[in-house]
């Protein structure tokens, strides 16, 4: 239901990266106040009740858009006051992709989220930086030097948000599930793909609408070039694992041999 409403409101041309801002705004306050989301996931309150506290409390700090699609979450019901917070950033999350998308960056958005991943999961040093209690202004000012006019908006929006409010997260994970809901928004799959050497952009594609075909969403990928693979591909679609590699086929013979 909320994301039904994200996309009415999005259809009703409120501005996307607008929309994702402010969304994530209320995903902090609501972190910060935990007795506030209790109040608006009470679900002994009536739902006008509830909808009507969101209203007072976000009037004139937000646009109606957002206050409308927040009021509108508060009437919902949760299993818990957390979900509410989650879904907040769930959608701050979709509506930056949606203006990725606005700006026909969407691919970019998606590889550079899994990129930046990577690049911090064999980086301690990077990672540590970003990781630690320091504050918050010199881990923008890192982000800012490191990615700037290097990335699109959105992604460095995200990448910014996945570093200054974690939520419980390490940083891959969180960008990880932010690659995850911008690949979504397009209603498509992620494959992470790996491979000993690159793929040219025909190979690419005809990987890309194979899987497609086999799974009857479009398919986003993420390669990897590991020379572990040692020729061959392997694929990982969800909790699908699809390995074609020599190095596989390798192992499982020495398997059978060794039995």
């Amino acid at each position: 239901m909320a994301r039904e409403q994200l996309t009415a409101a999005l259809a009703a041309r409120a501005d996307p990266a607008a929309l994702g801002g402010e969304l994530f705004a209320v995903t902090h306050l609501l972190d910060r106040e935990p007795g506030l989301r209790r109040a608006l996931t009470d679900a002994t309150s009536p739902a006008a009740a509830r909808s009507g506290l969101a209203r007072r409390l976000l009037d004139g700090r937000v646009s109606a858009p957002t206050m409308d699609l927040v009021s509108g979450m508060a009437d919902l019901r949760w299993s818990s006051p957390r979900d509410l917070a989650d879904t907040a950033e769930e959608l701050g999350v979709l509506a930056t992709a949606a203006a990725a998308e606005g700006g026909g960056q969407l691919d970019d958005l998606e590889d550079e989220l899994f990129r930046f991943s990577r690049i911090v999961g064999t980086e301690p040093a990077l990672r540590s930086a970003l990781e630690d209690q320091g504050p918050d202004e010199g881990k923008r000012g890192l982000l800012d030097t490191l990615l700037a006019a290097k990335v699109t908006p959105a992604a460095l929006q995200l990448i910014t948000q996945a570093v200054i409010h974690p939520r419980g997260r390490n940083l891959e994970t969180a960008l990880d599930e932010y690659g995850r809901l911008a690949a979504d928004w397009r209603q498509r799959l992620i494959a992470v793909v790996r491979v000993a050497s690159g793929l040219t952009e025909q190979q690419r594609g005809r990987l890309a609408a194979a899987l497609a075909h086999a799974y009857g969403h479009d398919v986003h990928l993420n390669v990897v070039v590991d020379p572990r693979v040692v020729g061959g591909i392997s694929v990982q679609i969800g909790d699908e694992f699809i390995d074609g590699s020599v190095a596989s086929r390798l192992a499982q013979l020495r398997q059978r041999l060794a039995s």
